[in-house]
C-alpha cells in the first residue's frame, strides 16, 4: 500500500531492463522470482509485521528516532525491506544463472560470464547494496555519503554480519561488480529506477531529504536491520511466495495468501492491574487456602507501579518467599506501561527451566490480553524437544481456559485456589512451526529458557539482530543471578547495558547477591554510576528491592519479611565416611530424611556407596548432573514427589519416606522446591551454601515440626569437605577445584565463629535473617580471618585475582562493544565474532568458562551385535530394537534422543576429547544419519555392553540408572 491505502504497483511503472533483473531462482523446478516482485513481497511482509506483529515497545522506540513519530518509521521499515535485495541488481550477481543471465543482456544489462569475475566474492548482494543504496541517496536525495551508512547498513546486513569497513573499501575498488564497464550508464539506470519506484510506492520519496540530518542510535538501527531479515525470510520462503510461474496474480491477492498461510500469532497487548496487589496474586497464582500475599511480593507491585517509566527491579529476597511470581506480576505491570509483547523467564540450568516452564504456562493461563487466537511460547533450550510439555504446545496447541471452565476448575479445587478470573477469550498457547529453532524460537511472545539466551545478547554473533529484537519487544525476567562467574557476568553486564539502551524492562531475582554485584547489575542497566549508587552498595537490609531508571537516581524498597523463619544449627564434621554413617545413624535412628550435598560427582558416588553398605540400597538415593536427560528429569520429579511441599506430594501421589538419605551434588541448590530434616553439606561458598541450607525445613510439616522425628526436630546443617586439623582449615582438593579456594576460605572466614561455638545457641544461622550479612561479608574487601589465617588468605586472594583477571580478559574477546552514539553505523559490529551460536555446549561455551565437552546419545549393544535403546526408559517395554540398516523407528529415535549424556570432565581435555571423538565416529552407523532420522542424525552413540559397561579413550565407563554415570582410568 501507498501512504493513502492504494495497492503497491511495480512492474506496470518499469522498464523492460528493470523488470528482468531477477532475485531468486529454483534450479529444480527453474522457478525464478524477478527483483522487483521480490521488493514488492518483501515490502509488503515488513507492513504486515510492522502493523501487526511488532510489540508497541519496538515500535515506540524505532518512532522515537524519526520526526514525524509512527508514521515516518513506519515507511522508513517499509522502505527498507522493499531496497534490501538491490544489491541483486548487479553484474556480481546476475552472472549465477545463466539463462537469467541472458534475458538481462538482452535488455542491454551486459555482464561477463561468472568465471570471468573472479573478484566477485567481494561483492556479496547485500554489501553491493549497501554501497548502491549509498549512492543513491548521495545522488538524488543531497545525503552525506557517511551519513548513509546509518540506513544502508540495513541491506549491508540482512544476511546476518554487517560489513567491516575494509569491506567496502575493497568494494569500492572493484566498480566493475556493481556496473559494468562500458555500460554503466544501463546498469545505474536500472538500479535507479528500481529504488525510485520503492520510494515512490513505499512512501519514503518526500522523506528522505528531510531524514539526511538525523542522528539514528544504533539500537534503531539494529532493530530496524531484524525486522528486515525476518521479512526477507518470509517473502523468500516459496511456499509463502511462489516463484514464476505459478505466482498469484496482484500484491494485495498474494500478500493476503502469504500472511494466512504464515498464520503468525499476535502479540501479547498487556493490560495494567488494576486493585491490590493481594487482588492480584489472588487471581493469577494458586494460593494454599488461608495464604496471603507476601510482603516482597506487596512492595514489589508497588514499587514498579512508582517507577515513571521501564526500568530495572532487583528483587531479594529468602528462598521460597515466592520471588518467581513477584517477578511475574511486575512483568505485568512492566509491559503494560511499555508495550512489551511478551516475557522472557530465564534460568541458571536446563534442569531449573524445565522446572519453571509448567508453571509459567499456568500463569499465562490466567494472563490478560492475550491474542484472540493464539500466543506463541518457547522453551529455549537444546533439549526442549524431550520436555513433553512443549512437544504438546508443538503439535497444535493447549487452549487456555475459558472464564467458565476457569471458575468451575477453581469451585472444584482442593488447594483453594482464588476465582483466578482472566477477562480476556479463550486462545491457544502453539509452538509456532514457524518460530522454532534456533535463530527464530526467541521472537516467540513468550519464552523460558536458559540464561545462555540472554547471554547471547552480548556475544559477536551472526544474525545477532535477531536475537536483540526477540529481547527488545518482551520483559525480562532473570532468576538465581548470583549464580554466574566473572566471565558470565560479562555478557550478562553488557546484555544489560542494551536492555536498558532498549528500554526494556528487566526484573532480577536473587536470594543470596553481593552488594557490590547489586551496584553493578544497576550500573549496566542504567549506563550510569552517580547519584545514588553508593547507597545502592553499602544496603544491608532485607528483603530488599532495588529500583534503576536511565536519568534517575535508584530506590531501594525494604519490604517487611515475611516472618518465616528458620534457625539452623551449624556443626563442623569430619571429611571422613564412617563419620559420616555414625552421624546419620544417630540423627535418623528414629527416622527422618537427610540430604548429603557433595562438591564433585566423585564424592556423590563414594559417599553413596559408602552409605549403602551400612544403610542398605533402598535407603540412599543418588542425584546429580551425569544421568541421562530423562533420568535426570525422573529424579527431580521423584524429589519433589517425595520431598516437596506437602500438597505438592499428595498432588503427585508420593509419599516421604520415614527414613531415607538423598546424595546429590549441586543440582538440588537451585529451583529445586524440597525439604529436608537434615543437611551435610561439602564447604562451599557461602551463598551456595546459603542455598542449600534453604532445603532444610523449608515447609511447615504440622505444629511444632511435631511430625518430624525428635533428632531432627531442629534445623541442623553439617559441614564437611575440610581437614579441621590444619590451620586455616583446609577444603578438600575436588572443592577447591570447583570453586578457588578464596571464596571457600571467605566462607569459612564468616562462619568460624559459629563453627567453633561449643553450644547449639551460638551455632545457630538465622534464616533469612543472617542471609544478607553473611554474603556481604564474604563477598566484601573487610578482613573476616584471624591473623593466623592471613598468609593463606593472601596468597588465595592473589591466585583469586589472577583468575577473575583472566576470565575477565577471555570474555573481552568475542563480547559486543556497548552501543555507540547516536548516528554511528553499525559498520564491523560483530567482526572478528563467533560465527554462529546457540544452546548446544560449543554455543554455551562461547558465554560460559568452560571446557569443550561432549555429549553422546547412549545406547546398548549385546555380543552378538544387537542394537537397542537403555531399556528403563520404555515403561517396562525393555529396549528399543535400533536397525543397523535403516533408520530406526520413531519411538526408538524418539528414546534414543531422549538418552543424551554429557561426558564429565576427565573428557574436557584436548588429547582424551580429541581420543574419545575418533573412537565414537568408529560405531557411527550410516543409516542413522539420513533425514528419515533427523531424531538422532549427527550425532556420537556410546554403545554400553550388556552390563553398562564401555570403553573410552582410556577410562572406563559404568552407567545405572540408580547412580548415573561413574568413570575410572582403564588400568
Amino acid at each position: 500500500m501507498t501512504p493513502h491505502g492504494q495497492p503497491l504497483t511495480w512492474a506496470a511503472t518499469l522498464s523492460p531492463a528493470a523488470r528482468a533483473v531477477w532475485a531468486k531462482h529454483d534450479f529444480d523446478s527453474d522457478g525464478w522470482l524477478p527483483l522487483h516482485r521480490h521488493m514488492a513481497d518483501s515490502a509488503a511482509v515488513a507492513r504486515k509485521l510492522w502493523d501487526e506483529w511488532l510489540p508497541d515497545q519496538v515500535r515506540d522506540h524505532i518512532s522515537a528516532a524519526l520526526p514525524l513519530g509512527p508514521d515516518d518509521a513506519r515507511r522508513l521499515a517499509v522502505w527498507l525491506a522493499a531496497t534490501h535485495d538491490i544489491g541483486k541488481a548487479t553484474p556480481a550477481f546476475a552472472c549465477q544463472v545463466e539463462q537469467l543471465a541472458d534475458d538481462m543482456r538482452r535488455q542491454g544489462l551486459e555482464m561477463p560470464l561468472q568465471k570471468q569475475m573472479p573478484d566477485r566474492n567481494l561483492a556479496p548482494h547485500g554489501l553491493a547494496g549497501q554501497l548502491i543504496l549509498r549512492d543513491w541517496l548521495v545522488e538524488h536525495h543531497g545525503w552525506n555519503p557517511r551519513d548513509t551508512h546509518q540506513l544502508t547498513i540495513v541491506a549491508g546486513g540482512h544476511h546476518g554480519v554487517p560489513p567491516g569497513y575494509s569491506a567496502i573499501a575493497d568494494l569500492d575498488k572493484h566498480h566493475q561488480l556493481l556496473r559494468t564497464p562500458g555500460y554503466e550508464q544501463a546498469w545505474t539506470a536500472a538500479q535507479t529506477e528500481l529504488l525510485d519506484t520503492a520510494a515512490l510506492v513505499t512512501g519514503v520519496d518526500d522523506r528522505l531529504s528531510d531524514w539526511k540530518s538525523l542522528k539514528f542510535p544504533q539500537t534503531v538501527q539494529v532493530l530496524l536491520t531484524a525486522l528486515v531479515i525476518v521479512a526477507d525470510w518470509i517473502a523468500s520462503n516459496p511456499d509463502f511466495f511462489p516463484y514464476f510461474p505459478g505466482e498469484r496474480s496482484s500484491d494485495p491477492e498474494r500478500t493476503r495468501e502469504a500472511w494466512r498461510r504464515l498464520d503468525l500469532p499476535q502479540q501479547w497487548k498487556a493490560e495494567e492491574p488494576e486493585g491490590t496487589a493481594a487482588e492480584l496474586f489472588s487471581e493469577r497464582f494458586a494460593l494454599l487456602e488461608g495464604a496471603t500475599v507476601r510482603p516482597v511480593q506487596e512492595q514489589a507491585v508497588e514499587a514498579a507501579r512508582q517507577m515513571s517509566g521501564p526500568g530495572l527491579m532487583v528483587i531479594e529476597a529468602p528462598m521460597g518467599e515466592g520471588k518467581t511470581e513477584a517477578a511475574l506480576a511486575v512483568a505485568e505491570i512492566f509491559a503494560a506501561r511499555s508495550g512489551a509483547g511478551g516475557c522472557f523467564v530465564a534460568l541458571p540450568t536446563m534442569a531449573t527451566t524445565n522446572a519453571m516452564f509448567g508453571r509459567y504456562l499456568t500463569w499465562l493461563d490466567r494472563l490478560p490480553g492475550m491474542p484472540d487466537e493464539a500466543a506463541s511460547v518457547f522453551l529455549a533450550h537444546s533439549k526442549a524437544h524431550l520436555n513433553e510439555e512443549f512437544t504438546q504446545l508443538m503439535g497444535g496447541g493447549r487452549r487456555l481456559a475459558t472464564d467458565t471452565e476457569r471458575d468451575a476448575d477453581d469451585e472444584g479445587s482442593a488447594s483453594g485456589s482464588g476465582p483466578g478470573k482472566a477477562p480476556h477469550a479463550p486462545a491457544d498457547l502453539v509452538a509456532h512451526r514457524w518460530l522454532r529453532g534456533r535463530k527464530k524460537g526467541m521472537l516467540s511472545s513468550f519464552a523460558v529458557g536458559t540464561v545462555d539466551q540472554l547471554l547471547f545478547t552480548g556475544l559477536k554473533s551472526k544474525h545477532l539482530a535477531l536475537r536483540h529484537l526477540a529481547m527488545a519487544g518482551k520483559v525480562v525476567v532473570i532468576d538465581e543471578a548470583h549464580a554466574y562467574d566473572t566471565y558470565m557476568n560479562a555478557y550478562l553486564d553488557r546484555a544489560l547495558s542494551w536492555l536498558g539502551e532498549y528500554g526494556v524492562p528487566v526484573v532480577v531475582l536473587s536470594a543470596t547477591l553481593p552488594a557490590r554485584r547489586r551496584r553493578e547489575l544497576a550500573e549496566a542497566y542504567t549506563g550510569t554510576s552517580g547519584e545514588g549508587y553508593d547507597e545502592v552498595e553499602k544496603a544491608r537490609a532485607y528483603p530488599l528491592i532495588t529500583t534503576a531508571e536511565p536519568g534517575r537516581a535508584p530506590r531501594l524498597h525494604t519490604p517487611a519479611a515475611s516472618g518465616r523463619a528458620t534457625d539452623v544449627v551449624v556443626e563442623r564434621l569430619s571429611d571422613d565416611l564412617d563419620a559420616l554413617t555414625a552421624r546419620l545413624e544417630d540423627a535418623l535412628s528414629d527416622g527422618g530424611c537427610a540430604l548429603v550435598v557433595r562438591n564433585t560427582v566423585a564424592r556423590v558416588h563414594a559417599a553413596a556407596a559408602h552409605l549403602r553398605a551400612h544403610f542398605g540400597d533402598d535407603t540412599v538415593t543418588v542425584t546429580h548432573s551425569r544421568f541421562l536427560a530423562l533420568d535426570r528429569a525422573a529424579n527431580d520429579d521423584a524429589l519433589v514427589a517425595d520431598y516437596g511441599p506437602p500438597a505438592k506430594v499428595a498432588e503427585l501421589g508420593g509419599k516421604r519416606p520415614g527414613r531415607h538419605i538423598v546424595v546429590a551434588s549441586q543440582v538440588v541448590e537451585q529451583s529445586l522446591d524440597v525439604d529436608f530434616d537434615l543437611l551435610v553439606t561439602d564447604l562451599a561458598p557461602v551463598d551456595l551454601v546459603l542455598q542449600r541450607m534453604g532445603r532444610l525445613h523449608r515447609h511447615p510439616r504440622g505444629r511444632d515440626q511435631c511430625d518430624r522425628p525428635e533428632r531432627v526436630r531442629r534445623a541442623r546443617c553439617l559441614v564437611t569437605g575440610v581437614d579441621w586439623d590444619e590451620l586455616p582449615p583446609r577444603p578438600v582438593r575436588g572443592s577447591r577445584t570447583v570453586y578457588g579456594e578464596h571464596a571457600l576460605l571467605r566462607s569459612l572466614a564468616v562462619l568460624r565463629t559459629r563453627l567453633e561455638a561449643d553450644t547449639d545457641t551460638g551455632r545457630t544461622v538465622r534464616l533469612p535473617d543472617d542471609i544478607s550479612p553473611l554474603v556481604q561479608d564474604a563477598y566484601g574487601d573487610a578482613t573476616v580471618a584471624p591473623d593466623t589465617w592471613h598468609e593463606r588468605m593472601a596468597q588465595a586472594l592473589t591466585a583469586h585475582g589472577t583468575e577473575q583477571a583472566r576470565k575477565g580478559e577471555k570474555a573481552q574477546t568475542f563480547l559486543l562493544k556497548p552501543a555507540a552514539r547516536a548516528g554511528r553505523a553499525l559498520i564491523g559490529w560483530i567482526e572478528a565474532g563467533v560465527g554462529d551460536a546457540d544452546d548446544s555446549q560449543p554455543g554455551k561455551a562461547q558465554v560460559r568458562d568452560t571446557r569443550d565437552s561432549l555429549e553422546v546419545l547412549v545406547a546398548r549393544r549385546d555380543a552378538d551385535g544387537t542394537m537397542t535403546t537403555v531399556p528403563w526408559l520404555t515403561d517396562g517395554r525393555g529396549g528399543l530394537a535400533l536397525p543397523a540398516d535403516t533408520a530406526p523407528p520413531p519411538a526408538s529415535a524418539r528414546a534414543l534422543a531422549a538418552s543424551a549424556l554429557r561426558l564429565p570432565y576427565q573428557f574436557t581435555f584436548p588429547k582424551v576429547l580429541e581420543q574419545a571423538i575418533t573412537e565414537l565416529e568408529t560405531d557411527i552407523v550410516h543409516a542413522w544419519q539420513t533425514k528419515d532420522a533427523h531424531w538422532i542424525a549427527g550425532e556420537l552413540v556410546l554403545f554400553l555392553d550388556e552390563d553398562d559397561r564401555a570403553d573410552l579413550a582410556g577410562f572406563r565407563l559404568h552407567y545405572t540408572p540408580t547412580d548415573g554415570l561413574e568413570v575410572h582410568r582403564a588400568d
